[in-house]
C-alpha cells in the first residue's frame, strides 16, 4: 500500500518516503492443511519468516486469512479473537518424557513438521450411528461448511496465518510498554501511516507512507519491495498528473529520501554478551538510526551515507525529538536486513529508523511507549523538512 500526500514542489524533487513493512513472522497453513491422527483433527503448517520454533507450542493460537473459492468469492476468516471463539494450538511433550528431547539444540527442540495445530477431536457418526473414517476430520470439516460454505479442496486456494491470539496489553506495572504480537513492524507501519494523516500543512516535498509485505522472507513477490509496485505506482502518479515521462519517474526516484522505518534489537540485560553497550538501543530513549545493518562484516545492508545522517539529525534535533543510535548486536554475533538496501538501488538516501523490542520475532514482542510516540514525532518531522 502506498499512501501520499502531495506537495507544492515538482515530484521530480523527489519524494519524502516513509517504508515500512507490514507481515510479520507466523505459520502459514499448507495448501493441504486438514488430516486427522489418533482421534485428533489437525492443520498441517509451514512457518513464515525467522522463528524460534519451540516458543509457538502451548499459548493460543488464532486463524486469520482468506479462502476463495473456485468461483472467485472470497471468504474471510478469523477465528480466536473474539472471546466468545475458540483458540487453538500445538501440543509439546510431557517433561516427564522428554529426556531426549532436552539433549536437543534448541533448533530441533521442536521441528518445523512438528508445528501442527490441533483443531478438534469429536468424532463424526454416520446414519447408522457408526464411526465413520476419519470421523473427527470430517466432523471439523462439517462444523467449517456449516460457518463458511467452504469444501475441502477451498483450502488449495486459501491464504490462512496461524499467529498469536490476543490483543495486545500494556506490560509492567508502571504499563509504559506494551507486549504483542507482530510489533515488527506493525509499530513502525502504523506512525508511518499515521504520521502522513497528522500532517495537515502543506508540504513543500510529497510525502509517502510505503507498506510493503514480505519483507521476513527477503522482500519477494509482488507484494515485496524487490517487485515493481512503488515504482509503478509512482508512474501511475506521474500520469494522473499529466507530467510522466520516463526521465521524470527516474529522477523522481534518485532524489528521494527515505527513512525505513523498521524496529531494533532492544538491549536485554538478561542477554547482556550478544550486544555492545556502546552501540545498541535502550528501551526508553526515543526513535533508533540505524546507519547500517546486516550481517559480519556489513553484508546485505544499506549504508546510509555520512551526509544524510547528518542532515537526519539535524531535523530531529531542530523538532526535539529524542532519538538513539545502534547496531544490531555485536558483530560477529548475527545480524539482519531490511528493505533499506532496496530503496538504495533507486539511489534514493535511505537510513533505518524505528522502534527498539525486546524478544524480536518471539510469539509476544516488547516495546515502550515512549518509543513508539517519539517514532511518530520523528516520522512527522522527516517528512516536513527533509
Amino acid at each position: 500500500m502506498a499512501v501520499f500526500n502531495i506537495g507544492t514542489e515538482s515530484l521530480d524533487a523527489g519524494l519524502n518516503i516513509l517504508g515500512a513493512h507490514i507481515d510479520s513472522p507466523r505459520m502459514d497453513l499448507k495448501q493441504n492443511p486438514l488430516y486427522e491422527d489418533s482421534d485428533i483433527a489437525f492443520l498441517d503448517t509451514h512457518y513464515y519468516g525467522g522463528i524460534k520454533k519451540y516458543q509457538w507450542v502451548t499459548i493460543p493460537l488464532a486463524l486469520h486469512g482468506v479462502i476463495v473459492k473456485k468461483t472467485g468469492e472470497v471468504i474471510n476468516v478469523n477465528v480466536g479473537e473474539d472471546p466468545a471463539d475458540p483458540v487453538f494450538g500445538i501440543s509439546d511433550l510431557l517433561i516427564h518424557l522428554a529426556a531426549d528431547q532436552m539433549d536437543k539444540k534448541g533448533a530441533k527442540v521442536v521441528e518445523g513438521e512438528d508445528l501442527n495445530v490441533i483443531i478438534g477431536s469429536i468424532p463424526g457418526f454416520d446414519e447408522e450411528n457408526k464411526k465413520e473414517k476419519d470421523a473427527v476430520k470430517n466432523n471439523v470439516l462439517k462444523l467449517i461448511k456449516e460457518k463458511y460454505e467452504i469444501e475441502e479442496e477451498d483450502f488449495i486456494s486459501a491464504e490462512i496465518e496461524v499467529v498469536p491470539a490476543g490483543p495486545a496489553r500494556d506490560f509492567g506495572f508502571d504499563r509504559s510498554m506494551i507486549i504483542g504480537y507482530g510489533h515488527d513492524d506493525r509499530v513502525c507501519a502504523y506512525p508511518s501511516f499515521m504520521a502522513l494523516l497528522n500532517t495537515t500543512k502543506k508540504l513543500k516535498k510529497t510525502a509517502c507512507a510505503l507498506l510493503v509485505d514480505k519483507e521476513e522472507i527477503g522482500s519477494v513477490g509482488a507484494t515485496g519491495m524487490q517487485s515493481r509496485f512503488f515504482e509503478n505506482t509512482l508512474a501511475e502518479l506521474y500520469n494522473c498528473m499529466g507530467e510522466y515521462s520516463e526521465l521524470k519517474l527516474r529522477r523522481a526516484l534518485t532524489n528521494s529520501k527515505v527513512l525505513s522505518s523498521d524496529v531494533s534489537a532492544g538491549f536485554d540485560p538478561n542477554y547482556a554478551s550478544v550486544f555492545e553497550k556502546n552501540n545498541s538501543a535502550y528501551l526508553g530513549r526515543g526513535l533508533v538510526f540505524n546507519k547500517y545493518t546486516g550481517a559480519r562484516g556489513k553484508s546485505g545492508s544499506n549504508d546510509a551515507s555520512a551526509e544524510y545522517v547528518g542532515e537526519v539529525r539535524n531535523i530531529m534535533d531542530t523538532d526535539n525529538v529524542f532519538w538513539q543510535t545502534a547496531e544490531l548486536g555485536k558483530v560477529d554475533q548475527g545480524g539482519g536486513g531490511t528493505i533499506a538496501y532496496i530503496m538504495g538501488n533507486y539511489n534514493m538516501q535511505v537510513i533505518d529508523s524505528g522502534v527498539a523490542v525486546l524478544s524480536m520475532h518471539a510469539p509476544s514482542e516488547i516495546i515502550s511507549k515512549v518509543d513508539l510516540y517519539e517514532a511518530l514525532l520523528g516520522y512527522e518531522a522527516f517528512i516536513k523538512y527533509a
